[in-house]
């Protein structure tokens, strides 16, 4: 199923659609068409005995360039 992200362009809320086929995407909020389609970044696979590099020198924080990442500077 392909998993898109976008911002209206209308009211600017971010959203992820799934979208088959030839469907178009709506806002959800204001039922705009003028979407930007944003890039996504895939998710790593989660295992319990592999831990990934953090950006910040704290594995609780999540890798660098990740959504939600609270890495000072950047």
């Amino acid at each position: 199923m392909p998993l898109f992200e976008y911002a209206c362009q209308t009211c600017r809320h971010s959203f992820e659609a799934l979208v088959y086929g030839d469907e178009k995407a709506e806002c959800p909020e204001c039922h705009s068409n003028d979407l930007e389609k944003l890039l996504s970044l895939p998710a790593a696979p989660q295992s319990s005995t592999a831990s990934f590099p953090s950006a910040c020198g704290d594995p609780s924080l999540p890798p660098c360039g990740a959504p939600g990442c609270r890495r000072v500077g950047r």
